[in-house]
């Protein structure tokens, strides 16, 4: 009898001791998705910012592009020639294409960043299952 009571505590505290590592982990899992959802809503956070910066930039570029329709002659100031006005038309051009490309980077950055931390969260919920 005094062996069947002792396996039975033995066996009560085995499971004692795994519920408490098992709380501990779930503890753990818990800490990390927060922690995990506080830096994905930072990020989110920055973005809309960002997001937000552009727009009022983009909006101010339209306003100042509405209000001066014609090209600004000062613009033109150093323009003689048509090989001159070539020069600075090819100058505009490259500057349009380097900030398409910034814009572009800086999507992707984002898409990227939002697809890192999307699957990092699945993965702490799913470790929380």
């Amino acid at each position: 009898m005094s062996q069947d009571l002792t396996q039975w505590i033995t066996e009560v505290r085995t499971l004692q001791r795994q519920l408490a590592d098992t709380q501990k982990d779930r503890d753990q899992a818990y800490n990390s998705a927060a922690n995990w959802r506080r830096l994905y809503e930072t990020e989110a956070r920055q973005r809309r910012e960002e997001t937000a910066e552009f727009q009022s930039q983009l909006e101010a570029l339209q306003q100042q592009l509405a209000a001066s329709p014609a090209i600004e002659a000062s613009d033109l100031t150093g323009v003689n020639s048509l090989q001159d006005l070539q020069q600075h038309l090819d100058g505009l051009v490259q500057r349009c294409q380097e900030l398409t490309e910034r814009l572009e980077a800086e999507r992707q950055a984002h898409a990227q960043t939002r697809q890192t931390l999307t699957a990092a969260l699945g993965d702490t919920f799913d470790a929380l299952k």
